[in-house]
């Protein structure tokens, strides 16, 4: 999580050198980038759901047959969505209602990252299986190369340091997908390695019933991050309504976003942490302490993440300074991130406790739960107090916590439920 963090910085730590414009168009693609991979993202919560629970039953032939037929499903995946973003690219970008001043830029952005789609496709699903069975320095291992070759390439190909020719903004695109390529292979070579060989060893047919089973707790998935990445992308577009300091507030939500991202690595890296031990917990046949262990993590996770956002809230200009290169976007970056520090705990609360219930398999409770809470508190309240009520951009970054708040609870409470203990797997 700490690397995925670094490559985003380094992203728009040098966009910041050519304009708020570029930073801007950043944080618009890199919600439609998210939308694109949704489907490998769903591969990716099915394969850890029933791989986990295999583990944890000790059925290592079982866990190498679904990854198998994960990395098949993603590889035929991987080519329909990549030519479909390469055919609709402009349209796509048309339809997220960006400003013009920074549409092409955005054309560009995209039709570049669609070459890493089909790469980023098996990275994470490799990943994903790596992670089903407790096997997390493979993913850690990768994922550093992955950011080492990503940020040198940002500064290689933006500033054209010799022997790379200067490309300006396309570099930063270009340094993404050609480090998520290299991701791809590093992950499949250490697949073909010791307890996963089977994989590619063994005779690959189609199993059209744990395809199925993974499509069918995956789905939600998809649903979910359609509905909350076309959600960011109507924050964005709420934000592009507000008249003057529109590319300013664009600006501090893409800076701040990134920023806070700090806070975000341990939730959601609790959050994979929390579902695989759920799942193996569940395939052991022990939901007591599934349940324990879930409630356990939240806790530690709600503790860690208040401590870590209190000195970002003091110091908040210092933090903004990372990445905002003028005065007006430093300011409006560090008024985000004092207001969006209070719902770090609820943050933490609500992310770690969707992981042991997605974990489980039960991925419909999680869907209805965060798109009722974008599109039902946030949307709705960031659009009646930054437009009508003419609160601006502190409208939309209230809207932001409160929304947060309802997330947490709402989880809490169907985790508390217990009905995630009874998904089956088969």
């Amino acid at each position: 999580m700490v690397f995925n963090f670094l490559v985003g910085l380094a992203d728009l730590y040098v966009a910041g050198f050519i304009g708020p414009d570029i930073q801007a168009a950043i944080g618009f693609v890199t919600q439609l980038f998210f939308i694109v991979i949704i489907v490998a993202n769903a591969i990716g919560v099915g394969t850890i759901a029933m791989v986990s629970r295999a583990v944890g039953a000790s059925n290592p032939g079982r866990a190498v047959g679904i990854a198998r037929q994960s990395l098949l499903f993603g590889a035929v995946v991987a080519v329909v969505v990549t030519a479909a973003t390469v055919v609709y690219c402009r349209q796509v970008v048309a339809l997220a209602g960006m400003p013009g001043e920074i549409r092409a830029v955005a054309e560009d952005f995209l039709r570049i990252f669609a070459l890493a789609l089909g790469p980023n496709t098996l990275l994470i699903i490799a990943n994903s299986i790596f992670r089903a069975a407790g096997d997390v320095k493979k993913p850690m291992l990768t994922m550093f190369f992955v950011s080492l070759v990503n940020i040198a390439g940002d500064f290689a190909l933006v500033f054209g340091i010799p022997p790379f020719p200067e490309m300006g903004y396309r570099g930063i695109a270009l340094a993404t997908a050609s480090s998520l390529a290299a991701g791809m292979l590093i992950s499949l070579a250490l697949l073909a390695t010791k307890r996963w060989r089977g994989v590619f060893t063994e005779l690959w047919r189609v199993d059209f019933p744990t395809i199925g089973r993974i499509v069918d707790i995956g789905w939600p998935s998809v649903f979910l991050q359609i509905a909350w990445q076309a959600g960011s992308i109507v924050l964005y577009n709420i934000l592009s309504r507000i008249g003057e300091g529109t590319v300013t507030a664009l600006a501090a939500l893409t800076n701040g976003l990134r920023i806070e991202a700090i806070i975000f690595l341990p939730a959601f890296a609790l959050n994979m942490a929390a579902s695989v031990l759920t799942g193996q917990n569940l395939g052991a046949g022990n939901p007591k302490r599934a349940e324990t262990l879930a409630w356990k993590t939240a806790g530690a996770g709600m503790a860690l993440l208040g401590s870590l956002a209190l000195p970002i809230f003091v110091w908040a200009e210092a933090f903004a300074s990372i990445l905002a290169r003028t005065p007006e976007v430093l300011a409006e970056t560090a008024h985000y991130l004092r207001i969006n520090m209070v719902s770090e705990p609820f943050l933490a609360l609500g992310t770690i406790l969707s992981g042991a219930i997605t974990g489980a398999g039960d991925t419909k409770s999680t869907m209805w739960i965060i798109v009722a809470t974008m599109w039902g508190v946030r949307l709705p309240l960031a659009y009646g107090l930054a437009i009508t009520l003419d609160w601006g951009p502190t409208g939309v970054w209230v809207a932001m916590v409160v929304s947060m708040m309802f997330y947490s609870l709402l989880m809490a409470l169907r985790f508390r439920g217990g009905r995630w203990k009874h998904v089956r797997m088969d």
